[in-house]
């Protein structure tokens, strides 16, 4: 799967300008409808499209990101008359609104219809005389034409040994960017070829999103009603998840980072590592007391949404192991509305899938709004903050190590550990994580297995952890290096049990 987070492509910069222009209508839009409605020609205001055949289809693509970063959903392809730009805004013009799934979609206008899986003989053939892709083929579907292969797609079975064989690499296989990225093959057709979601598979952890080349699957935001909130006076506390540092550039540190959120309005900002440190104190008493004793055949962790739905509904014997612990996110809220019983909370983050968590009705008492990073920039961009010039006047403290290194693939399980090793001496620790839902999904077909018992198994859908979640903005390994300098600067390593 290759991977474009941290590349500033033009699908990037499209869904970029989209947030500052929808944050820039909650700031200053004196009539919504209008303003709404002339977007689309403030964003593509030439006559040539830059990026795709002509402007109609620029625009309308564009109309469709309107929508969806404003909480509503795509109007409907097969109507006659699909409605204005702005059908339904009113519904959005207000100041706290839950994400209705579907939160990922494909915008029909953009997907490219891309081939989903075949083999193709590219111009690189040098019609050699072995011929070994035609050998090896086991239902005789190449042959020679002109002296170069060529394959008939009605025999192909796509097993792929020409692919593998050819010394010359002229043989190409052809995948659906956004269906190699799915792990749990939610990723269908519909009845134009082009890429359509089973919502009933789909746990929205948004690798589709970040793998489509030509920007077609969007998920829905909440900037417009936060910064509708906002404006209202109501005090609005802001929670950081542990993936935040770094990604709002090299000279933004954790200090200055908490100083801008405060400029941009908000009254406060916990660390959501607070949360994970809680979480990851129980989880270790949990193991200790159930899984290393044998009374539970194996554990599993809970941080990742899109992990423990998909655990729920592929493999429904494994509920009662999944951690009952309150998520980092869910625990930081309820010690911010301790604390501050009137205050609305965001949750800001780097995951899709945290945004239909918090949607859940046990969740909705606590977490009233999830923004990612990448729709945070546009926030910040709206509002004309340079945060590179900002001076720190706050200081980030109050998180341990452990909980810091949440972000990171490996991290949660590696921070049970360590209070187990703090706090248990000598328990014998067996740990497992996986990341990206395939490799999830293996973990669990081995515990149902019974190959993992007495393990604790953590689980991340996102290949490389939170840190290389659908709204981050940083390459992932410089992200990786940037929470491992946060983590070592904590003044403790585990948190008091």
């Amino acid at each position: 799967m290759s991977d474009m987070r941290g590349i500033d492509t033009p699908v990037r910069q499209r869904r970029r300008r989209v947030f500052k222009e929808v944050a820039n209508l909650a700031y200053n839009s004196t009539n919504l409808k209008d303003d709404c409605e002339a977007l689309p020609y403030k964003i593509v205001d030439y006559e040539i499209s830059e990026l795709w055949e002509n402007v109609y289809r620029d625009r309308a693509i564009i109309r469709e990101r309107i929508r969806l970063a404003m909480g509503m959903s795509l109007r409907p392809e097969n109507r006659e008359h699909p409605g204005h730009l702005t059908e339904g805004i009113e519904e959005s013009d207000i100041d706290e609104k839950y994400y209705e799934p579907p939160l990922m979609q494909v915008i029909p206008s953009a997907c490219n219809a891309c081939p989903e899986n075949i083999y193709v003989v590219t111009n690189e053939c040098m019609g050699c005389v072995a011929h070994p892709c035609q050998e090896v083929c086991p239902k005789g579907a190449i042959s020679f034409v002109n002296g170069k292969s060529v394959i008939d797609k009605e025999k192909c079975i796509k097993c792929g040994k020409c692919y593998q064989i050819c010394p010359y690499d002229a043989i190409c296989h052809k995948e659906r960017p956004c269906k190699s990225a799915c792990g749990i093959q939610a990723i269908e057709s519909d009845r134009h070829g082009r890429a359509k979601i089973n919502n009933d598979k789909c746990v929205s952890c948004g690798m589709c999103m970040v793998s489509c080349p030509f920007g077609a699957i969007a998920d829905k935001s909440q900037i417009f009603q936060l910064i509708r909130a906002m404006q209202s006076g109501r005090t609005i506390i802001a929670q950081v998840a542990p993936a935040f540092v770094g990604q709002f550039g090299p000279k933004v540190t954790p200090e200055v980072f908490k100083t801008a959120l405060k400029e941009l309005g908000f009254a406060d900002v916990y660390e959501t590592a607070i949360g994970a440190d809680l979480g990851c104190i129980a989880e270790a008493e949990h193991y200790v007391r159930e899984v290393a004793t044998g009374k539970q055949a194996f554990a599993l962790t809970s941080c990742c949404p899109s992990w423990s739905v998909m655990a729920k509904n592929l493999f429904p014997e494994t509920i009662d192991k999944i951690s009952n612990e309150l998520t980092p996110m869910v625990a930081t809220a309820r010690i911010i509305k301790q604390e501050h019983p009137d205050a609305d909370v965001v949750f800001i983050g780097p995951c899709a899938s945290k945004k239909l968590e918090a949607s859940r009705r046990t969740v909705r008492s606590d977490v009233d709004f999830v923004i990612t990073f990448e729709e945070l920039v546009g926030m910040f961009e709206a509002k004309g903050l340079l945060l590179d010039e900002i001076k720190a006047m706050d200081e980030m403290v109050g998180a341990t190590s452990a909980g810091r290194g949440y972000g990171v693939a490996g991290g949660v399980a590696s921070a049970i550990a360590d209070c187990i090793d703090a706090y248990h001496p000598g328990t014998p620790i067996h740990i497992e994580h996986a990341e990206g839902l395939a490799e999830c999904k293996k973990a669990l077909m081995l515990a149902k297995a019974g190959k993992m018992n007495g393990c604790l198994i953590e689980g991340m859908a996102c290949p490389g952890g939170c840190i290389a979640g659908a709204g981050t903005n940083l390459p992932i390994i410089t992200a990786q290096k940037e929470v491992a300098k946060f983590k070592a600067s904590a003044e403790k390593k585990v948190p008091q049990n």
